[in-house]
């Protein structure tokens, strides 16, 4: 069975009936289903999530990219200092990046206050961190894949923010 495959479908809609997968696949049902237990204990398969237009809710979701500039631990390079700060509930991902800076974090609040106190009273004094910059996200067009702007040229009835 091509693991590849079977990700990639996955990938793009994890609620996939299992007799349509093993179509897809060419492969026994049972085949497929052990091999998905087995790759999920094998931690390639993290978790199956919904992508939500958070947007078309009433609900105040702030997201904001937090880049990160540390200095690496001896013998341990960024791991340690990637551990502490992945590990908060606010950090929904996190990247180690080349360039300018060394991390950048997706993180959600409720307000862009909350979002700030977070950088400033857990993130900011993480023994290593040099400096952070945080960049709000104003609208999201697509998310892991599924686009969020109903009409295909992303033309908006929002309002255009400018200086």
């Amino acid at each position: 069975m091509e693991d590849k495959l079977l990700l990639t479908v996955m990938q793009k809609n994890a609620r996939i009936k299992m007799t349509d997968l093993a179509a897809v696949l060419d492969e026994p049902k049972d085949k497929v289903i052990d091999r998905l237990t087995e790759l999920e204990k094998e931690k390639v398969i993290c978790g199956y999530h919904t992508v939500i237009n958070w947007d078309k809710t009433n609900t105040d979701i702030v997201t904001a990219l937090i880049e990160i500039k540390a200095v690496p631990e001896r013998e341990f390079g960024y791991e340690r200092i990637a551990s502490r700060i992945y590990k908060y509930e606010e950090v929904e991902t996190m990247y180690l990046l080349s360039g300018k800076y060394d991390f950048v974090c997706i993180v959600k609040g409720h307000t862009m206050q909350e979002v700030a106190h977070f950088v400033a009273s857990k993130l900011a004094p993480i023994s290593g961190v040099t400096a952070t910059a945080t960049t709000f996200v104003l609208k999201s067009y697509k998310n892991n894949g599924a686009v969020l702007v109903e009409d295909e040229d992303g033309v908006s009835s929002r309002l255009v923010v400018t200086p």
